[in-house]
C-alpha cells in the first residue's frame, strides 16, 4: 500500500488528501464495462465527466496520458495546478 503522503492525482500530479476533495474515477466507464477506479480529485473528476461523454471515454481517452492531451482537459490542469490540493472548485 502506498503511504497517503505520497499518493499524487494521476490527472494533475497535485498530492491527495484524502477527504472531501478525493473521488474515486474508472478510466473505463462502468456504464462501458470499467472495473478499475482510482483515486482523483473530485474537481478533475467533474472535469472529465463535464468534458467528455462516457463513450468518448470508453473508446479515446482511456488512459491518463490520453486525457491529459485533451485541449479543455490540459487547459483545466494548468489551471488547477495552482489551487491547493483540497481545492473543491
Amino acid at each position: 500500500m502506498v503511504p497517503e503522503e505520497d499518493l499524487l492525482c494521476p490527472l494533475c500530479g497535485r498530492e491527495l488528501i484524502r477527504g472531501d476533495s478525493v473521488d474515486e474515477h474508472h478510466l473505463i466507464p462502468r456504464s462501458q464495462g470499467g472495473r478499475d477506479k482510482y483515486l482523483i480529485h473530485k474537481v478533475c473528476h467533474q472535469k472529465i465527466h463535464q468534458t467528455i461523454k462516457p463513450r468518448e471515454l470508453a473508446k479515446a481517452f482511456n488512459t491518463w496520458q490520453a486525457l491529459r492531451e485533451h485541449p479543455e482537459i490540459d487547459k483545466f490542469i494548468e489551471w488547477v495546478q495552482k489551487r491547493p490540493p483540497e481545492f473543491l472548485g
